[in-house]
């Protein structure tokens, strides 16, 4: 696990589904990294750029998996897969 290239589950620019998402996963022991967390910086904290979700490589079968159990098509995302 350690290591593994990171792969793209969603982007969202809600930042309540991205916790929840991550938490999901949490509890089911797969770690989450939010990429571009800190381009409100750059854009002026406006909103406009998506956060990305991230998993490893390894996990992102199963991720996508559970988040799609959890219900997370139904809510404001754009999955990797170009699927919402």
């Amino acid at each position: 696990k350690g290591g593994d290239p990171m792969k793209e589950l969603f982007r969202t620019n809600d930042l309540v589904i991205l916790s929840w998402a991550a938490a999901v996963l949490a509890g089911e022991d797969i770690e989450a990294t939010v990429f571009d967390a800190h381009t409100s910086i750059l854009e002026g904290s406006i909103g406009a750029l998506p956060r990305r979700l991230m998993v490893s490589d390894y996990d992102h079968t199963r991720a996508c998996r559970l988040l799609d159990e959890a219900g997370a098509r139904g809510k404001d995302v754009v999955f990797a897969d170009g699927n919402t």
